[in-house]
């Protein structure tokens, strides 16, 4: 696109996985604030979020847009089930729901921990053993434009882990506001980010507000352990991000999409002319990284 600058190479082995000459792609412009890109290969679609208008899309690979779901409940966050089943986190209706379609509002799965309403689900990942993790900030009750006010029930902004098949539903570590999310492809690595400097000097939150992300061990019951730095953005936040097949963690910023190695190795970066909110893989064989930065959905082609 035009004004786009080339792509940065840190790293020899991103050369192998991305063209320093790749072109970014404008598939589409014309959201407020795009969110949640998640890859339908069921439906051959990429679905993604445009929060304040309150609507679900989808883009084609030939070319064309549809409005999923309109009037939606400020949803966010999506991800895809194993059967191809969609999962979304929605400011409005505080909860996490799944499934829905062109008439039909999605079904609430998860409202509430130990009696109380979540505070706002912002973002979703599905595990490898089928495992729904999400995170529970602050954001959607206190920005008018992304859900409603209101006071919120839990005194703690967490990471949750449900299982879908048991609808056990465990509190797995506390931030000050965690927003995106995602889970190795083996299953044994969560990334979460916290963005609470987005808020400033809001009060209940605790001093040390950041914008990094942390990784933790994920045993084979769920368990977290290992709690640790991974990396920060120098520009705008870790807002939301993606692992590929190989652990590397693409991760958004204001100033575009920075990719990281499992060891915390800077691999590179891809520009955007726009603050960007999150990214996810697909297309054939995965080989496409789909990118919502506020008005627009990019896209950018890999070469493995």
């Amino acid at each position: 696109m035009d004004g786009f600058d080339s792509v940065q190479i840190d790293d020899v082995r991103l050369a192998d996985v991305l063209s320093p000459n790749a072109q970014l792609i404008v598939l589409y412009q014309g959201t407020v604030h795009a969110e949640g890109p998640a890859w339908q290969d069921s439906q051959r679609r990429l679905v993604w979020s445009d929060v304040p208008n309150r609507r679900l899309l989808g883009w084609y690979p030939d070319g064309h847009v549809e409005v999923l779901i309109d009037g939606t409940w400020f949803m966010n966050g999506n991800a895809v089930q194993a059967d191809g089943t969609l999962v979304h986190c929605e400011h409005g209706r505080r909860c996490i729901s799944r499934g829905g379609d062109y008439d039909n509002l999605p079904e609430p799965i998860v409202t509430h921990y130990q009696g109380k309403r979540l505070n706002s689900p912002n973002d979703v990942a599905v595990a490898p053993d089928g495992a729904i993790w999400f995170t529970d900030p602050w954001f959607g009750i206190l920005m008018p434009n992304q859900g409603a006010l209101a006071e919120p029930e839990l005194d703690h902004c967490s990471v949750y882990r449900f299982d879908p098949q048991s609808g056990d539903l465990r509190r797995m570590a506390d931030f000050e506001q965690p927003n995106g999310i995602a889970v190795s492809n083996d299953g044994a690595t969560l990334y979460v980010s916290d963005t609470s400097l987005s808020l400033g000097d809001v009060p209940g939150q605790r001093a040390g507000a950041k914008h990094e992300i942390v990784a933790f061990d994920v045993a084979q019951d769920g368990a977290l352990s290992n709690r640790r730095f991974f990396c920060h953005t120098d520009h705008g936040a870790p807002d939301g991000f993606a692992v590929d097949r190989r652990g590397w963690v693409w991760t958004s910023a204001s100033d575009g999409i920075h990719i990281w190695s499992p060891d915390r190795c800077k691999l590179g970066f891809i520009p955007t002319p726009t603050s960007v909110a999150n990214c996810t893989f697909g297309g054939t064989d995965g080989r496409r990284l789909f990118i919502t930065a506020k008005e627009f959905l990019f896209s950018i082609d890999l070469l493995g």
